[in-house]
């Protein structure tokens, strides 16, 4: 095998999806994870290392027995409700966590670092759609942690030579064409899992947040990206740092907006049945519309999203209605 990479919070979602993506393109992705949000059966491309990104000891042993020469970061809390309700809890582990990550892999050697982020530091959309240079003024507290780890990896940049790309990713959406991995949260907050679980009768209802913003429908706007798409911008991102490239941010989004309403409708169509919603006031921190100017990482990266909104809905069928089931904690 190839050059190997430390995967934080690689049992999860998109970090799973990213290891598939990486042992394809010849790397070792060795994931380390505390297993609270992730998934054992989802270590399929490599080690596991049980550890927090909190416990300098452990990444320090992590670090010596595998010797990875950069590090891909997605162990973070991504509930926005939580971070509200709790934003010490999430300024502990999303900054001081990543900290002490980074702080370990520069007693190790690496300097090159690859940074789950998210279009959540942009806040309101002052226009649509956002490139990067959009002004950063998140709405709360997980994007305010995003936005912090953004604004450490600058510093580490100017002052340290730690180089790094942060990824700022749109919805993420989909599931492995082959069902071994997929998307499934505890508590489950994003609109696609929920919906389809509305559709095959496993919820009674999809909530409906607000349907008088100002788009064509009254709801909100998202961009949905495949899961796979964005690991293979983790991969081209990787390969620019290895190339030697300098610290840098990139978009990742189709460049094309779906309402709640045609997302309802594209899932009602894949399911060949319609299912009942309920119309509930918007919740605050929802922007009407958020939708991403690729081309930077589309001229930097080489990268282009390949699969369109009927494959995303596809694919997460098939993991819903097969992989999902199968998942037990």
């Amino acid at each position: 095998m190839g050059e190997t990479i430390l995967v934080a919070g690689g049992a999860g979602y998109i970090g799973a999806h990213t290891c598939l993506r990486l042992a394809e393109a010849g790397f070792t992705p060795v994931v380390y994870d505390n297993l609270s949000n992730g998934w054992e059966s989802f270590v399929q491309w490599g080690p596991l290392e049980v550890g927090d990104i909190g416990d300098a000891a452990r990444l320090d042993a992590a670090f010596a027995k595998y010797r990875p020469v950069a590090v891909i970061h997605f162990a973070a809390f991504i509930e926005v409700g939580f971070s509200v309700a709790e934003p010490g809890a999430f300024y502990a582990n999303n900054v001081g966590g990543t900290i002490t990550l980074i702080e370990a892999a520069r007693r190790a050697g690496v300097d090159k670092l690859v940074f789950s982020s998210t279009c959540a530091t942009y806040g309101a959309p002052v226009y649509v759609p956002m490139d990067e240079k959009h002004p950063q003024a998140p709405l709360n507290p997980y994007g305010r942690s995003k936005l912090m780890v953004e604004q450490i990896l600058e510093d580490l940049a100017r002052y340290k030579d730690f180089r790094s790309v942060a990824l700022r990713y749109f919805n993420a959406a989909g599931a492995d064409p082959e069902g071994r991995i997929g998307e499934k949260h505890e508590p489950e907050t994003h609109a696609i899992p929920l919906a389809i679980a509305a559709a095959r009768g496993e919820r009674d209802k999809f909530m409906l947040f607000g349907s008088d913003y100002d788009t064509r429908d009254g709801t909100c706007v998202r961009d949905y990206i495949h899961v796979l798409d964005l690991a293979d911008a983790h991969v081209q991102a990787l390969k620019w740092l290895l190339d030697g490239k300098e610290s840098t941010v990139f978009n990742l989004g189709t460049g094309t907006g779906t309402t709640v309403r045609e997302l309802v409708g594209a899932i009602e169509r894949r399911s060949n049945r319609p299912f009942p919603l309920e119309l509930a006031d918007r919740r605050d921190g929802d922007a009407p519309s958020l939708v991403a100017d690729n081309s930077k990482a589309r001229e930097g990266l080489g990268w282009m999203p390949r699969y369109t909104l009927d494959e995303i809905i596809d694919h997460a069928w098939a993991w819903h209605a097969n992989g999902a089931l199968t998942l037990k904690r």
